[in-house]
């Protein structure tokens, strides 16, 4: 039993709970919507799966690059600390700063929205529609509200230790496997219709892309393909994320030289086979127009009401909430060791840098709590998404690279895990993730640029804020 020292990080959490915190943060309320949105852009059953399965493939890719840096530097902090080994100090402030200003802090706010939207399916005076206040062109309805409380109220729980938000993390996570492999099991038993899933593969391969305005299909080919796949890999993406916040934790995890890189590899293997029987569940149980059209984009909606009829909207409407309540219990709690170990670098606000008497950073914490709040209030989330998943992309081809970089600058350090296929799989994550980041600025400019421009405005921050050598 390793003994801890005041003013430091305890360490409680083991493989069972890492691997938990990799799929309750991964898995939040994309799976249950994201899917009409890749229907519509791509416009059949087998570039639905494909788009899936290359999302889940290049997310383990990275996920088992990230365990050889895992095992060099088991450390709190994790990606930024990558970051600033391979590179230096400006590129991990870079990671940190674009962190807190949209990546942890948006998704943070997103998820919270994701939480109120379906908590109003129970009781509609809490929706987005109910406009509490207004005051020119702001308005703050209850939607906003309720996504903020639970923000709070997660922020509290963490701040009172970790053994509190692991024990809730865990508990809910396993609740929220067992309830979507429910929602799978049931689809096929009581909803699956060989007519419905043999049309679904009729012309499984025929690219088509759907014009909302006119309510009909175009086919598509060649760039337009293209185009659509980089464009329907945002939300494939994006719901694929967030496994990272295991390597933030690191100095709270036993044994993190082993446990880290384990997590990453089991928690992101689960939720791609989730993803994937998800997906094919919905080919089985809802016609493919239908998955296009979804009302508001709820496929689960759709499907569980083939399968449980109208108590479907009301099972979907819980799992949402326990689904992104986990989900947000995970990245508050990785999040704020990032602000942590930069603030240990003169990087960040001094105070971030200290841990409270339950041996965690509550001062980082409540300052997350109080940004992500104020990003609740914007009501810009859907803008956010795109903001981040193309500085996300950016980094995690950066901290890849830094595997190349570091094998040169640090042969000698021991390296207890090595990454998987190395050096041809790293390749293939880096070359994907490029061609998506460029297919994205080409589609989504107007806030993927957004995103990049956030991300440049912390080099002048930087150089006015670091400390004199």
């Amino acid at each position: 039993m390793e003994e801890n020292k005041p003013g430091e990080f305890k360490k409680e959490l083991g493989l069972l709970d890492g691997t938990m915190l990799v799929v309750g943060s991964m898995i939040g309320s994309g799976i249950f919507i994201v899917s009409a949105d890749i229907a519509r852009q791509v416009g059949s059953a087998g570039w639905l799966i494909l788009i899936w399965l290359i999302s889940g493939l290049i997310t383990m890719i990275a996920a088992v690059s990230y365990g050889e840096l895992s095992a060099m530097f088991p450390k709190a902090g994790g990606q930024y600390v990558y970051l600033k080994e391979a590179y230096n100090k400006l590129i991990a402030f870079l990671y940190g700063w674009s962190f807190f200003a949209v990546i942890q802090t948006g998704t943070i706010a997103a998820v919270g929205v994701g939480f109120s939207k379906f908590a109003a399916y129970l009781y509609p005076p809490l929706s987005d529609e109910n406009v509490l206040y207004e005051l020119g062109a702001f308005k703050l309805n209850a939607a906003q509200i309720v996504s903020i409380i639970t923000i709070v109220l997660l922020t509290y729980i963490n701040s009172r230790g970790v053994k509190n938000s692991k024990i809730l993390q865990t508990v809910l996570t396993v609740i929220k496997i067992l309830s979507l492999f429910g929602l799978i099991v049931f689809g096929f038993i009581l909803a699956a219709k060989a007519d419905i899933w043999n049309a679904n593969w009729t012309d499984a391969w025929s690219s088509r892309a759907f014009d909302v305005e006119k309510g009909s299909w175009m086919p598509i080919g060649g760039t337009a393909l293209l185009t659509g796949i980089s464009a329907a890999m945002v939300g494939s993406l994006f719901s694929s994320d967030a496994w990272v916040g295991v390597t933030f934790i690191a100095g709270e995890i036993k044994n993190p030289k082993r446990n880290v890189g384990l997590s990453l590899f089991l928690g992101t293997l689960i939720v791609t086979v989730i993803y994937i029987l998800t997906n094919l569940m919905y080919l089985a149980v809802i016609p493919f127009q239908e998955i296009a059209t979804a009302k508001s984009d709820r496929v689960a909606v759709v499907a569980s009401q083939y399968t449980f009829g109208d108590m479907g909207t009301i099972i979907i409407a819980l799992m949402i909430m326990i689904s992104t309540f986990a989900c947000n219990n995970g990245l508050i709690m990785a999040g704020a060791r990032v602000y942590y170990t930069m603030a240990k670098d003169g990087l960040f606000l001094k105070k971030a840098g200290e841990l409270n008497n339950a041996g965690v950073p509550a001062w980082a914490l409540w300052i997350q709590c109080l940004w992500a709040s104020l990003l609740c209030l914007t009501g810009k989330y859907g803008d956010l998404l795109d903001f981040v998943i193309i500085i996300v992309l950016i980094f995690y081809i950066l901290t890849i690279y830094g595997i190349f970089i570091l094998r040169k600058k640090m042969p000698e350090v021991e390296r207890p895990y090595k990454a998987f296929g190395y050096p041809f799989l790293p390749l293939v994550y880096i070359i994907i993730a490029a061609a998506i980041c460029v297919g994205l600025l080409f589609t989504k400019f107007s806030t993927c640029g957004w995103g990049v421009l956030i991300m440049l405005t912390g080099i002048p921050v930087y150089y006015l804020t670091k400390p004199k050598e």
